[in-house]
């Protein structure tokens, strides 16, 4: 469906967001809706509003794949907190992080901590420059970091909030999801009522790019190969630039970095489930230019149906088979990790 990746190299102080790349025109930008008539601080939402967000969402998940929500509830403060505890863990020697790798957890294998260059979300590049910390099991007894805040609070503690609340967040979007197509909001949210269960794989990733040089850099590597997301939906959560999206027409978009904002895309189960009528588009994390070490975090909450749902395309027809969502992840996880 998409064109292959432009040579172009974008700088990161570039912004679409005004509509300009480095003096290219560009038609297109992520679209930014307010979210403020059903977030969290909300019990419910009213149909005046609810039908202001299907207009804005529907759209931009039609044309562009990806849309920015502010005043979701989900705080600038929030995210900061749950980063800090996470680049501890990571700033930590190989050695003490090693007992938490992926793979180590027989409950699920996709928990923990994924070591640079170990995953290629682009399998015909080398791997990607960054490390992970997958939370998909919020089990008290597994094992977890032993880090801490200064405020005493544990990385389980802070995880097991962050990931609740990107839970409930994830949850109403489905819902304003459903009723853009005018389906009953339980087509989606049924499927998704085992999060944070071991009969479910959504995952909250905790995403850390170190400084490169990236002279030193294999041929084709970046921080993060391009990639289409697997599940439902993402919600990501980004403390800088770098981000490339390709759009559905073939433009490419560098998504700015919005204080307090949440980047949603729609990922390919999705796209299969609507018949393509939300799109999954692939997006990457270029290297930094010649000269800049700084580091880039973000938290992204992968969000997957239960295992066992049967995904078919809504509308009924047959344009792709019917997957089950834990059978589909395994196949996609085999592409990233290599087959075992």
């Amino acid at each position: 469906m998409f064109k292959p990746w432009s040579v172009i190299v974008f700088s990161s102080s570039c912004r679409v967001f005004s509509r300009s790349l480095c003096g290219l025109s560009s038609k297109m930008s992520i679209p930014v809706v307010d979210f403020g008539g059903y977030s969290l601080e909300k019990k419910d939402v009213s149909k005046k509003d609810l039908n202001i967000l299907r207009k804005k969402l529907k759209s931009a998940f039609t044309d562009v794949g990806f849309v920015f929500l502010t005043n979701t509830g989900i705080t600038h403060e929030e995210m900061n907190y749950v980063m800090d505890i996470s680049k501890t863990f990571f700033l930590q020697p190989v050695k003490l992080k090693l007992p938490y790798s992926r793979g180590n957890f027989s409950l699920n294998s996709n928990h923990g901590w994924v070591s640079l260059e170990k995953e290629k979300l682009n399998p015909n590049r080398p791997g990607d420059l960054k490390e992970a910390f997958n939370v998909v099991l919020l089990h008290s007894d597994i094992r977890w970091p032993s880090v801490k805040s200064p405020e005493k609070e544990s990385f389980q503690e802070i995880h097991t909030r962050f990931f609740l609340r990107c839970k409930e967040l994830s949850l109403r979007v489905l819902r304003v999801m459903a009723h853009c197509l005018d389906l009953d909001p339980e087509v989606f949210l049924g499927p998704h009522k085992n999060i944070g269960t071991d009969k479910n794989s959504t995952a909250l990733r905790s995403l850390y790019y170190p400084p490169v040089n990236s002279e030193e850099a294999k041929e084709g590597q970046l921080r993060c190969g391009e990639h289409s997301d697997y599940g439902s939906i993402t919600l990501l959560f980004q403390s800088s630039e770098g981000l490339e999206v390709r759009s559905r027409s073939g433009e490419i978009i560098a998504a700015p970095c919005i204080p307090g904002a949440v980047l949603v895309n729609i990922a390919d189960l999705m796209q299969r489930w609507t018949n393509e009528q939300f799109v999954s588009v692939r997006h990457r994390v270029l290297l930094p230019s010649a000269g800049d070490s700084r580091t880039r975090q973000s938290m992204a909450f992968f969000v997957h149906p239960d295992d066992d749902s049967l995904i078919t395309c809504c509308d009924g027809s047959d344009k792709y088979p019917p997957v089950t969502a834990g059978d589909y992840l395994i196949e996609r996880f085999n592409d990233s990790y290599g087959k075992k």
